[in-house]
């Protein structure tokens, strides 16, 4: 019976277990912060923190309603998971709008530019961020989510949106306090979790594109500068697989890292991704990044990544082809308004 309302019946109870872990598994994980044992507690920063990445990449698979045959149905549940990870500060539909963009136009299409934001701060709150992001303090995805925050405050064509973020934050804050108020430590281990999302999507966004990044404003155009087609698209897009000889592996990101098949057809949803993947591409496609190469720069070049204006080059062959990847940052689908 519920496989009708799945667009690909085959995959409904993997949907199902996966959506139950995401919610349940959150649910569990703060229960788990509040206990008196360390064990405990680090079991539930741990389970929060993989169920907060979930939702996340729930909130992708629903912005290209590739769970349920229902465009409201997939919206519903983006809007949930949305509220589960707290990027529900902007609509569901201005999430999908944007990263619908990023596929169109193929590029990494942004609304706040924040390089250009920490080059006219002042130099303190600049260095503020670098020692942060030194730290493995995601600052630039903390600045992110909060320009997201305040943007109905700051620009008088999204002053209709500020009830809605007033209660937003209302709501939100007050669950926040009663955490507290229940366990104090809750608190600090439930940021911890959102810092384990946090690194989780940027280390996998940082390394899928070698796209131009543009700052546009709303529905902006971008330079109308080379030829941007599906042969670029693949080109510039690589599948930093969690594992190439354990496929299993790359559930732990929801097999988001399959991600030529998924600019390939962009429908197809995580569960088909790996089969799609096997029948597009050679087993040797030297679009393939195992992440195991990708980890050494990822810690390397922290701090260079967020000030560069080019993502670097990945080499087509030898050893160590992603010595000279930089890598994205900023470019969360989750603060894409």
């Amino acid at each position: 019976m519920l496989k009708q309302f799945f667009r690909s019946p085959h995959g409904a109870w993997l949907n199902i277990a996966a959506l139950g872990y995401t919610l349940a598994g959150w649910g569990s994980g703060i229960a788990l912060m509040t206990a008196d044992v360390w064990y405990a507690n680090l079991a539930g920063v741990l389970l929060a923190g993989h169920c907060l990445t979930y939702s996340a990449y729930f909130v992708h698979e629903f912005a290209h309603q590739s769970i349920f045959k229902s465009a409201a149905a997939n919206n519903r549940w983006g809007v949930l998971m949305s509220w589960i990870n707290g990027s529900c500060y902007a609509s569901f539909q201005a999430l999908r709008r944007k990263h619908m963009r990023h596929h169109i136009d193929r590029a990494d299409v942004l609304t706040f530019d924040y390089k250009k934001f920490l080059q006219a701060a002042p130099a303190w709150f600049r260095g503020l961020v670098i020692a942060a992001e030194w730290l493995y303090i995601p600052a630039v995805e903390l600045i992110m989510h909060a320009y997201v925050m305040v943007l109905p405050f700051a620009k008088p064509a999204r002053h209709a949106e500020r009830p809605r973020v007033f209660a937003i934050i209302a709501i939100r804050l007050a669950a926040f306090a009663a955490l507290g108020w229940y366990a104090p430590k809750a608190l600090v281990l439930y940021a911890v979790a959102y810092f384990i999302m946090l690194h989780a999507l940027r280390f996998t966004d940082a390394y899928q594109h070698t796209y131009d990044a543009f700052a546009v404003l709303e529905e902006g155009d971008i330079p109308d500068d080379k030829v941007r087609d599906r042969r670029y698209e693949q080109a510039n897009t690589y599948s930093n697989l969690v594992s190439v000889a354990h496929p299993w592996m790359n559930l732990l990101l929801l097999n988001f890292s399959y991600h030529n098949a998924h600019h390939e057809r962009p429908i197809v949803p995580w569960h088909d991704l790996p089969a799609l993947d096997a029948q597009l591409f050679p087993p040797d496609n030297v679009q393939i990044l195992p992440m195991s190469e990708l980890l050494k720069g990822y810690h390397r070049d922290r701090v260079a990544r967020i000030l560069s204006d080019d993502y670097g080059e990945v080499a087509t062959s030898g050893p160590h082809r992603a010595d000279g990847f930089l890598g994205a940052a900023g470019v969360s689908f989750l603060t894409a308004v």
